[in-house]
């Protein structure tokens, strides 16, 4: 008999293959690409790289918000959501702050998503502008 942790588990795994699956593909764009474009280049690339591998991408997902009955469209926008699992925020900035962390555990709360990448293509090696965040 399957158990929910079991479920949670098999989740688990398949949103850790598909973050593997996202990070070698952002990879592939970067080392294609290198650094010094703009950040909505590096959207359309990777987002054309995932597809290729066979995922379902959505780019600039509207993320209404919702306060005490009123629904606010604010433009707060998804840059990526991959599998309807795994919302992406990429970036282009001399590093990563707290700020932008922030704003992907804002985004993984509004949209009840669990799993999210920030990627930042600012850098010479792109392992070292990631951050994988799971709420």
């Amino acid at each position: 008999m399957e158990t929910r942790s079991n479920r949670a588990t098999e989740k688990t795994l398949f949103e850790s293959d598909l973050t593997e699956l996202i990070l070698g593909s952002a990879i592939e764009v970067h080392r294609t690409l290198g650094p010094g474009l703009l950040e909505s280049v590096y959207e359309s690339c990777l987002a054309f790289e995932l597809q290729k591998a066979g995922c379902h991408v959505e780019r600039q997902k509207k993320l209404p918000v919702a306060y005490k009955g009123l629904d606010i469209n604010e433009g707060f926008r998804l840059d990526l959501l991959v599998n309807n699992s795994v919302v992406v925020e990429l970036k282009y900035v001399e590093r990563l702050l707290p700020i932008h962390e922030a704003q992907l555990y804002t985004y993984l709360k509004l949209s009840g998503k669990r799993t999210g990448l920030l990627i930042n293509f600012l850098t010479k090696l792109l392992k070292d502008g990631i951050q994988r965040v799971v709420c």
